[in-house]
């Protein structure tokens, strides 16, 4: 796992902020570990202050769909779809 930022623990971040406060990038021997490595490493990372975008990651990462990497450039409209959000999400 690596985090690339330039935050610090006390950083103030400007009402303008630029919406990459953080990378965040994990690597595993397929897939699946990769999938695995990114979640935990999403739960254990702490952002206070401002909204993330760290649930839509995870929303992601729960997709059946990114799961079988069986996505393409309408993705986040067939994640959203109705037979998605009847899959029950884990955090």
């Amino acid at each position: 796992m690596r985090v690339d930022t330039a935050a610090y623990n006390g950083c103030v971040i400007p009402s303008h902020y630029d919406s990459l406060i953080a990378k965040l990038i994990v690597h595993g021997r397929d897939r699946s570990e990769a999938i695995a490595r990114m979640k935990r490493a999403l739960d254990e990372f702490i952002v206070e202050g401002i909204k993330t975008t760290i649930p839509f990651h995870k929303k992601v990462l729960n997709s059946p769909l990114f799961i079988k990497g069986d996505f393409n450039t309408s993705f986040i409209e067939k994640m959203n779809s109705p037979v998605q959000n009847s899959v029950k999400e884990t955090a």
